[in-house]
């Protein structure tokens, strides 16, 4: 493939260097620039098309019109409408940095776009069919809206609508108090509790003979502490029923205006927030069905879930903030596909890779952070040319994970107010993310096994749709506190910039790089490959091994503060006590194969244990502990490349009679003290308990008897 990269300083209203750009830029087969690039600058970009036989572009303009130009000229040479990529030089460098800073960052924003593009993910989609009947509870004006493209029900829920405002002519209106709304998208399930019944005929008469207000006219309800008395007997049809009946009505969507939350970030096809004309229309964009991304890669075959009905890992479960991932039994888990919103919260919490986001994959992640890290041949290249003569560029470089939502659109923002009023922030290195959810422990660690002096999570705070106020906050302090274990110091940190606090943002980050010693790792050495050598049963850039490779790569660098690197959560460190009877249980549930039994000794491989809980929870002894975090030395290359450490030693009992060896002598002694009064007599003639005999020879002498 052919890539060109065109570079515009928007009329010279972005402050940066064209030609500082032009050699800063690597990996591409021509780089070509412009004062103004979407107007007097086209006929040029479509020469260079031409001359260089372009099949890719990545350009340099975040404007929708000035991208819509240079889409037509690639469309006019030949080139697929999608091998037009953008970067934004100007919000996101050359108004709010210096231009020095917003030179050597355009150069690196457009290394880092053509090598995260050389591992786009195809695109999958999938769907789900679904009708029109749709449930809004206790809201006319929002029931009478949607009348005319679907079919709705409005669930009183206690109210009154004999004399609505609003036409609900073609509005079907239901009696009944919600007392529960379970199921998904296409097959919601409202649960009524009413104390008319179905054979109600709006006759009225106890909506006259009623106590005042505590019946309704439209429906006919009655409220649920309503006395009862002789005039609850009246009714014609014999439809009152004090003690309330219940039944269940199916719905494709449900709009409910402050009902309770059925997931933490809501579900599709669930409204339970204030309804505005927003809130219509996507009600009216799912009638019928739905056809979306299909967000997840999954491999099941590596997921710890659990075995045997014993539950092993939850990470996924925990982390999904919108209902997707469920368990159907204890031991397994389910996706729902439709229902994901490609948050990435599962994907970044999965220590096994059996769940991966497909784009931005980690691979992908991986290879831009690497691009906007490095400095070129021999450590100076480009970036040695690039700031000659120019300014100190970027000093202090700080991998930014960017919320692609509200807090990129915020960045934006604050792009337009630093060009209007002269407002920076430190020259952050933008990797977009689908939420602050989907990165994790392994994202951040390969940042600084890359060489970044600090990571910054860049988030929507308090105005996250996913997982609400400062989702990683908890990330952060884990892994800060690895950090100094691993003699890095912390170097993480959350933002999340607020649009009416362009000032606050500004200095929080000013704060955090000014905070920071430069990094003992070199930046532009490290490629990370995702995965361990000896373990190959794994997807690469699992949470697990792609961490433990990064560590790895920083330990060349530095001396540890401590042996045990806390606050890694993917890794498990196993104690067993002295209650430990050697039966496999354990080591035949561990997902991950990190321990065996062998003739007389229990063995745990760190390196491979997910520390995904099984086997401390079906351990029928309740000898078996795990504590999170990484020990250094029980890693394979601490202990001359050998893997497995024994974590109980054991006795193997040999037969009193042929002499072969058939059991752990815990094992035998455990179970003679649960079961051996039971037995007390069977063998008279044994030499020694019956326990003491292997199962051939004991079933021998009971024969014998």
């Amino acid at each position: 493939m052919n890539v060109g990269a065109f570079v515009c300083s928007c009329g010279g209203t972005c402050d940066i260097d064209l030609e500082g750009v032009r050699e800063g830029v690597q990996g591409v087969d021509v780089v070509a620039s412009s004062r103004l690039l979407c107007q007097d600058g086209r006929s040029a970009m479509r020469t260079v098309i031409d001359e260089y036989d372009l099949d890719q572009l990545v350009v340099t303009t975040p404007e929708s019109s000035c991208q819509e130009r240079v889409r037509a000229v690639a469309e006019e040479a030949g080139l697929h409408p999608a091998a037009t990529a953008f970067v934004d030089h100007r919000e996101g460098a050359g108004w709010v940095h210096d231009r020095a800073a917003a030179t050597e960052k355009t150069a690196r924003l457009l290394n880092a776009r053509w090598a995260g593009l050389a591992e786009e993910a195809a695109t999958r989609s999938v769907s789900r069919e679904a009708g029109d009947r749709v449930a809004v509870v206790g809201d006319a004006e929002t029931a009478a809206a949607l009348a005319s493209d679907a079919d709705v029900t409005l669930v009183a829920d206690g109210g009154e609508f004999a004399d609505a405002d609003v036409d609900l002519d073609d509005v079907t209106v239901e009696r009944g108090r919600v007392v529960a709304v379970d199921g998904e998208f296409g097959a919601f399930e409202v649960r009524l509790r009413a104390r008319v019944t179905e054979e109600c005929v709006s006759c009225m008469k106890c909506v006259r003979e009623g106590p005042d207000g505590a019946v309704t006219a439209r429906p006919v309800d009655i409220a649920p502490d309503a006395p009862r008395g002789e005039w609850a007997t009246r009714c014609p049809t014999d439809a009152i029923d004090l003690d309330g009946v219940e039944r269940a009505l199916e719905f494709d969507q449900v709009v409910y205006p402050g009902g309770p939350a059925m997931s933490v970030a809501g579900r599709l096809g669930y409204y339970d927030g204030p309804v505005d004309a927003g809130t219509v229309a996507a009600v009216e964009s799912l009638l019928g069905g739905v056809e979306k991304p299909d967000y997840l890669d999954l491999e099941m075959d590596v997921c710890a879930a659990g075995a045997s009905s014993q539950e092993g890992c939850t990470a996924c479960t925990d982390a999904c903030p919108h209902d997707a991932v469920g368990r159907p039994t204890p031991d397994s888990v389910s996706f729902d596909p439709v229902a994901c919103e490609g948050c990435g919260a599962c994907t970044s919490a999965c220590p096994t890779g059996a769940t991966r986001l497909r784009e931005p994959s980690n691979r992908r992640l991986a290879r831009e952070v690497e691009a906007l890290l490095d400095p070129g041949e021999d450590g100076g290249g480009w970036l040695s040319s690039l700031s000659r003569g120019r300014g100190a560029g970027i000093e202090t470089p700080v991998i930014a994970f960017v919320c692609s939502e509200r807090a990129a659109r915020t960045l934006r923002e604050y792009g337009r107010r630093a060009a209007r009023e002269g407002l920076r922030y430190p020259p952050l290195l933008p990797v977009s993310v689908p939420c602050a959810d989907a990165v994790g422990e392994a994202h951040v660690l390969h940042a600084l096994a890359a060489g970044a002096d600090g990571v910054a999570l860049v988030g929507c705070g308090e105005s996250c749709l996913h997982s609400g106020p400062d989702p990683k906050a908890a990330l952060v302090e884990r892994l800060d506190r690895a950090t100094r274990d691993l003699g890095l110091g912390e170097r993480v940190t959350f933002l999340a910039p607020d649009p009416d606090d362009f000032a606050g943002f500004a200095d929080a980050a000013t704060a955090f790089v000014e905070g920071l010693d430069a990094s003992p790792v070199p930046a532009g050495e490290h490629e990370a490959t995702g995965g361990s050598d000896r373990i190959a049963d794994r997807p690469a850039f699992d949470t697990h091994d792609w961490a433990l490779e990064s560590v790895r790569a920083v330990l060349d660098h530095v001396e540890p503060e401590r042996t045990v690197i806390r606050g890694l959560a993917s890794f498990g460190r196993m104690t067993v006590s002295d209650d430990c009877t050697f039966t496999p249980t354990c080591s035949n549930l561990c997902p991950t194969d990190a321990i065996r039994r062998t003739e007389t000794d229990l063995e745990f491989d760190h390196e491979r244990c997910v520390n995904c809980g099984l086997c401390e929870e079906g351990c029928i002894e309740d000898a078996i502990s795990m504590e999170p975090g990484l020990d250094l030395d029980l890693l394979p290359e601490r202990r001359d490349g050998d893997p497995w450490v024994t974590v109980a030693e054991g006795e193997l009992l040999e037969c009193r009679r042929c002499g072969k060896p058939f059991a752990s002598a815990a094992s035998a002694a455990k179970i003679e003290e649960r079961v051996g009064d039971l037995v007390t007599g069977v063998a008279p003639d044994a030499e020694g308990s019956i326990f003491e005999y292997c199962g051939d020879c004991r079933a021998a002498l009971v024969f014998d008897w």
